[in-house]
C-alpha cells in the first residue's frame, strides 16, 4: 500500500483502533500524547501504557512526558522508557516557562533512551535537538509540519533542512507530524523525511481513497449530493 519510502505512524489513543492498526503492515509505529488521551477520557496514565504495549510488541510507539519540571520530565522518562524495548520517549523542546529541554534530551539520549524530542517548529529547534543527541542511540525529531503550515508558511523547506542535516546518522529519524491531509504524506516523502505520523481518520481515508481516478471521484461526489438530498426529502 505505501510506496513513498516513508514510514507511516498511526496518531492516537483510542485503544480499539491502536489494536487493529497493530496488525496492518501498513502501519510502522505509533504516537500519542496527553492531549489526544485526555480527550478520551483517559486518567489512568500508566494503565493505558501498559494495555497498548500488551497488544503492541514490537513496533515503535511513542509516550510523552507530561511534567512541567525537567528533574521530574527525567524521572517520567525512566519510567516511560522502561515499559518496552519498543517505547521512545517524548520530550517537548521546552516546557511551559519557555526553559529548553536540550540538556534534558543530552542526558537520557547518552543513557540509552530512545527519545522523541516533539514541538518542534524552527530551524533553531533542530540544530539544538540534534545537537543534543546521542546519534549512536535511536531517536526521533518531531517538526510539527502541519501546524507550520497554519501559520501560513510552508513547511516543506523545514522538513528538508531537517533531514538533510541528520542524513548522516541514520539513527536520527524525522518526523513530519500535525499532519492535516493525505497530500502531506506526499509533500514528507518528498522531502526525504523518515517518518510521518497520521490521525486514525486520515489513515482509514487514505485507505478509500489514495491514487482513485479523479473522474471516479467525481463522480462518487455527485452520487453522494444527489442520495442525501433524496434522504432528506428536499423540494424547491
Amino acid at each position: 500500500m505505501n510506496d513513498l519510502g516513508i514510514k507511516i505512524y498511526a496518531d492516537g489513543a483510542d485503544i480499539n483502533e491502536i489494536i487493529k492498526m497493530s496488525k496492518d503492515n501498513f502501519i510502522d509505529g505509533f504516537t500519542t500524547n496527553p492531549t489526544l488521551m485526555a480527550r478520551l477520557g483517559i486518567t489512568d496514565y500508566l494503565a493505558f501504557a501498559k494495555e497498548v504495549l500488551s497488544h503492541v510488541k514490537e513496533k515503535s510507539i511513542s509516550f510523552e512526558v507530561f511534567s512541567d519540571n525537567l528533574d521530574e520530565m527525567y524521572r517520567q522518562a525512566l519510567i516511560l522508557r522502561d515499559l518496552g524495548d519498543n517505547v521512545w520517549v517524548k520530550i517537548p523542546v521546552t516546557n511551559t516557562k519557555s526553559e529548553p529541554t536540550y540538556d534534558l534530551i543530552h542526558k537520557l539520549s547518552n543513557e540509552g533512551v530512545k527519545v522523541n524530542a516533539t514541538a518542534l517548529f524552527t530551524h533553531e529547534h533542530i540544530e539544538k535537538v540534534y545537537g543534543a543527541l546521542n546519534p549512536n542511540v535511536s531517536s526521533i525529531i518531531s517538526i510539527f509540519a502541519g501546524r507550520i503550515a497554519n501559520v501560513g508558511q510552508d513547511p516543506e523547506p523545514t522538513m528538508q533542512f531537517a533531514a538533510e542535516l541528520t542524513k548522516e546518522h541514520p539513527l536520527v529519524e524525522t518526523l513530519w507530524a500535525s499532519t492535516r491531509e493525505i497530500f502531506n504524506i506526499v509533500e514528507a516523502s518528498r522531502t526525504n523525511t523518515d517518518i510521518i505520523t497520521v490521525p486514525f481518520s486520515l489513515i482509514n481515508a487514505y485507505h478509500k481513497d489514495f491514487g482513485k481516478d479523479l473522474d471516479e471521484f467525481s463522480l462518487e461526489t455527485v452520487k453522494m449530493f444527489y442520495e442525501d438530498a433524496k434522504k432528506s426529502g428536499f423540494s424547491i
